[in-house]
């Protein structure tokens, strides 16, 4: 069901008492699911985002910025506890809870309440709603409060699909509906215009109680189905809609590395190999892209109206990359670039925008976060502060990301992306290597060319401590 609307921001009064002069720093932490990096602001002015861009003119464009899991599951349980994956035995490749992979971790909003906080979680936030619910100051809040169950994507159970003309598209095999679509109807009858105003609304009472806050605010598209509101679909014209080029797989692909099958699960898709599903796909997940923009618009423009924008750390990530069709992929769960990469937008109130092409991975949002906000970090965690980068004192902190899937874990260092998958004796099956100042769409695996053997030595070797480090945590 529905929640009822919130007021409109305008009509919300604005009588707030005068701040503490020694008060926190706020932190507002936005997932937007399966969201890569096609932004205007990284490059893609054919993809709509002005809020997003606004933000970044004003925070940090980390363009080498990566997943340590390309799932969501993985991914949130990770960055959460600011620990690496290790797959399977830790955060395992779909059913990721954290609470059970790692139940001595601390996770940010535990760490930030007992620091003082309100912490409080909007819409998808851990994959898991149950995932560490205790370690918020409210109860996680999801427009459905019982969550998704595995059945989320069953037609028309979550009320999802909002067009009638969706319910005559139904894929007959799995139940789920159709891939896509466009309804009639204001953003708030779909779940992420519910989680903008829930938001919002979480704003005004922190600022009327004077609470330092950390609010994670989850959005579940552009996560499939592709729905949206018609308004955000007719910014797009069809006919301008460009495809990938490399719609081919790139030459000496391993047999391991494969496409996700998740999108042959909905209705509307056949034969995805068709240029017209292509342009009908990035039509709408652009589409949605620009919704998601729309609702972050809100909420920064409630941060502005409630006068905690200049007190209040902002990190904006996707929870992991997308193929939108190039090698003939849609979706996740590979070690290639498309499904790794993902935005990381930092922005400090007193940092200036800058774009940097440091190495960032997830597992540094937690220190960085604390950082900000003065906490001392648990002694285990995996990952660095990028503040130093963010104030302009340094040029990088990471030498290397590093992505784990399956049996698989990649190393980058920002020009070069090695991978290699292990079999059950821990010896090396397959490898793939990259070099995007050659080749940025990664169109040919060099690994096996004799001029790569030194990166290849090079990188193997530290992956390879890499994967014993880890595995011995």
């Amino acid at each position: 069901m529905r929640m009822m609307i919130l007021p409109l921001l305008a009509a919300v009064p604005c009588a707030l008492p005068a701040k503490d002069t020694e008060q926190k720093l706020n932190v507002l932490f936005i997932i937007a699911d399966d969201m890569r990096p096609a932004l205007g602001c990284y490059g893609h002015p054919d993809v709509l985002t002005p809020h997003i861009d606004s933000l970044a003119s004003r925070g940090t464009v980390f363009r080498q910025a990566y997943c340590n899991a390309p799932i969501s599951g993985a991914s949130r349980a990770s960055l959460l506890t600011g620990l690496y994956p290790s797959m399977p035995e830790r955060f395992s490749r779909f059913d990721a809870w954290a609470s059970k992979d790692a139940p001595d971790a601390v996770t940010i909003p535990l760490l930030f309440k007992n620091n003082g906080y309100t912490t409080l979680s909007v819409g998808k936030v851990f994959h898991n709603l149950k995932d560490h619910d205790s370690d918020w100051t409210e109860y996680p809040w999801r427009l459905n409060p019982d969550g998704y169950g595995r059945d989320w994507a069953e037609y028309n159970k979550w009320e999802l699909w909002l067009d009638e003309s969706s319910s005559s598209l139904v894929n007959n095999r799995t139940g789920r509906g159709p891939f896509c679509e466009s309804a009639d109807r204001p953003d708030e009858d779909y779940d992420d215009g519910q989680v903008a105003l829930k938001a919002i609304d979480n704003i005004r009472k922190v600022a009327e109680s004077r609470t330092p806050f950390f609010m994670a605010v989850g959005f579940w598209r552009p996560h499939l189905p592709f729905n949206c509101p018609k308004k955000y679909w007719d910014l797009y014209d069809k006919n301008d809609i460009l495809i990938a080029d490399n719609r081919f797989a790139p030459e000496n692909l391993p047999s391991n590395c494969k496409g996700s099958t998740e999108i042959y699960g909905y209705g509307c898709v056949n034969d995805t190999s068709d240029p017209a599903f292509h342009a009908l796909a990035r039509h709408a997940y652009y589409s949605c892209v620009s919704f998601i923009d729309a609702q972050i618009g809100k909420i920064l423009q409630a941060l502005d109206y409630y006068g905690l924008s200049d007190n209040t750390l902002i990190v904006l990530i996707g929870d992991h990359g997308w193929h939108l069709g190039e090698h003939g992929f849609w979706g996740k769960h590979n070690l290639l670039y498309n499904s790794i990469s993902s935005p990381m937008i930092i922005s400090a109130p007193d940092s200036k925008g800058c774009v940097s092409d440091a190495v960032a991975q997830f597992v540094d949002i937690f220190p960085t976060m604390c950082d900000y906000a003065g906490i001392d970090v648990p002694d285990n965690l995996d990952g660095k502060s990028l503040r130093p980068i963010v104030d302009g004192k340094k040029t990088s902190v990471n030498d290397f990301a590093f992505i784990q899937w399956e049996k698989g874990m990649s190393i980058s260092d920002g020009r070069f992306i090695y991978t290699s998958w292990y079999g059950k004796d821990g010896q090396r099956t397959a490898e793939m290597l990259f070099d995007h100042k050659k080749d940025p769409d990664e169109n040919v695996n060099i690994s096996a060319e004799p001029s790569s053997a030194r990166q290849v030595r090079r990188l193997s070797k530290v992956l390879d401590s890499f994967r014993i480090r880890i595995k011995g945590k």
